[in-house]
Formats: structure tokens, sequence, C-alpha cells
């Protein structure tokens, strides 16, 4: 294979940092992300990231809101280029079986850490909401449960708010009506990893 026909992705798109961030917006075309999550997810500097988001919004690709004094920048679906680039980067997943998938990722996910983790909620937290992605349940004195939700976040693409919380602990917030959990419980689910029933 010639050389021509081997050329990086971040060569088309003229850096690194672009083709990382470009790929990070237009697999995740419903998400917003502010410049830290962006950095440490893709794990490139912030200068770096600054810069390239500057350029990619000069040329209308993304797009910027504030939540709570918080610039959030998302893809901007009214650019001509918009489904092109979701044609490029966006995961293509079988809307029938989609369902399946995502429960069979996540009992994946869960395995390497089935001896330490209780229990995990999964949320559908909303850019600016308030709240977790995931609220891990289990013993993590060994930071194992700590360094699995760091992989997770690198395996999804894109950032994620997680809290982790000892069986003890969870269940006495349950008992006692913990605002903090039914906070969680009050916002749209996606999944639950409950082997030994402890979520109610």
């Amino acid at each position: 294979m010639s050389k021509e026909n081997n050329t990086p992705i971040e060569k088309l798109f003229g850096s690194k940092t672009r083709a990382k961030l470009l790929k990070l917006f237009f697999e995740n075309p419903e998400k917003s992300f502010y410049v830290r999550e962006m950095t440490r997810v893709i794990e490139e500097q912030i200068n770096s990231v600054r810069r390239e988001l500057l350029n990619l919004e000069s040329i209308g690709i993304i797009k910027n809101e504030t939540f709570d004094n918080k610039v959030y920048y998302s893809a901007n679906s009214k650019h001509p280029f918009y489904r092109p680039l979701i044609d490029i980067f966006a995961k293509k997943i079988d809307t029938t079986r989609e369902k399946d998938v995502h429960a069979t990722t996540w009992e994946e996910y869960c395995r390497p850490v089935k001896n330490y983790l209780k229990g995990l909620i999964v949320t559908n937290r909303l850019p600016g909401q308030d709240g977790v992605d995931l609220l891990i349940i289990g013993n993590d004195k060994t930071k194992k449960l700590t360094r699995w939700a760091e992989v997770v976040e690198k395996k999804q693409g894109k950032p994620i708010n997680y809290v982790i919380m000892s069986l003890e602990d969870f269940t006495y917030r349950r008992s006692v009506r913990d605002r903090f959990l039914d906070d969680i419980f009050e916002m749209e689910i996606s999944e639950i990893y409950d082997p030994e029933k402890i979520i109610k």
C-alpha cells in the first residue's frame, strides 16, 4: 500500500487535535462539552484545544452556549457539513439492536471489576444539568473503581461525571431519603447494573 493511501485522518483535517475534536463532537452530536472536559478526554493540551475550537467555530461547524458560567461547545446541526461529518465520524449502530448492544456494552464494562462493583446507575444527563452520569456503588479502597471509571470514560470517548459510593453509604442514604440519591433517581436512567439487587 502506498504512503498516500495510508494517510492518518488528522492529515485530512489539518491537525491531530482538530481531528480528535471533530470525532468527539460528531460521534456525540447531541452532547455539549466544556474545554477542560475536552482536554481530558482527547488528551491534548488546553492551548491547542482552544485554538482549534476557535478555528472550528469561525467556520460555523461548532457552536457554543453558556450554562452556569461555563461555555459548552457542540456540533452545529445547521451547518451544511453536519450530516457528512456525522457519516464520517459517528459510530454506526443497528437501531433495532441498539438497546441490546447498549446493555451488553455495560455488562462487558462491568466484568473486570465485578468483585468490587455492587451496583451501577447510568443516567442520561443533559448538558448543563446537575447530577452525575454514573453512580458507582462498591468498594474503592484500592482505587480499582476509580481507575475503572477513567477507562470507561476513554472508551466512551466523552467526559463522564461520576460518584463512587460504598454499599454501606448507599444503603444508609437510601434509608434516610437522601436528596442527592433522590435527584439521581428522578433523572432519566438508561442502565442499571444490579447483580445483588441492592438498588431499589
